[in-house]
């Protein structure tokens, strides 16, 4: 399998923030876009899982000479956690569960992967910011999807979770899958490709 995104153009307000950026990753293998705040990092996240339309370029999710739509062969972590507070955990988890299809681990063995066990019945939104941000975590692993978009996905962890969560990221590659993340700080993972924003942006941006 192989992420190809060909010459693509983003917008922000009407306004086209970088264009010209091209890339590959195959399976097992991590791309990190960094840069300034305002370079586009977080719109190129969202035109590559397909919630924004690119201004120009496109994005392909290649497999076994097939051409497949990224947004149903991806797991999206953005800044916002995407549950509902007044549901339980296992509730929120549940239904992305069923939304994404093809169960991998159950849901209280997800939990216990972020080291969040007993929280199941819960509201979500009596959680603490970071045990919020480690259930949005757990949603990765309860379904099944080879490419994970996550967009500062250690925003509120502690240095011990961050360090787990480094952990699962790299069980996701030696598993063939792939990730794409948006960061200000070190993920911890080795041998990942670096993909600077700065370089595309345009002067007026």
């Amino acid at each position: 399998m192989q992420l190809v995104a060909d010459n693509l153009a983003g917008e922000r307000g009407g306004e086209t923030i970088f264009a010209q950026l091209s890339f590959s990753l195959g399976s097992g293998e991590a791309l990190v876009v960094t840069g300034p705040n305002g370079s586009g990092k977080s719109t190129l996240l969202r035109i590559i899982c397909g919630l924004l339309q690119p201004h120009a370029g496109h994005v392909q999710l290649r497999d076994e000479g097939e051409s497949l739509p990224v947004r149903a062969a991806c797991h999206y972590l953005g800044h916002q956690n995407a549950m509902k507070p007044a549901l339980s955990v296992r509730e929120n988890l549940a239904f992305w569960q069923s939304f994404h299809g093809e169960a991998q681990l159950l849901i209280a063995d997800a939990l216990q992967a972020v080291d969040l066990p007993g929280v199941d019945d819960l509201p979500f939104g009596y959680l603490s910011t970071g045990q919020k941000r480690r259930v949005s975590i757990a949603k990765l692993l309860v379904s099944h999807r080879p490419l994970w978009i996550v967009d500062e996905p250690t925003a509120g962890l502690d240095k011990a979770s961050e360090a787990r969560f480094a952990d699962l990221m790299h069980d996701h590659m030696l598993a063939g899958g792939m990730i794409v993340a948006a960061t200000h700080i070190p993920l911890g993972l080795d041998s990942v490709r670096t993909l600077d924003m700065s370089a595309f942006c345009l002067e007026d941006a």
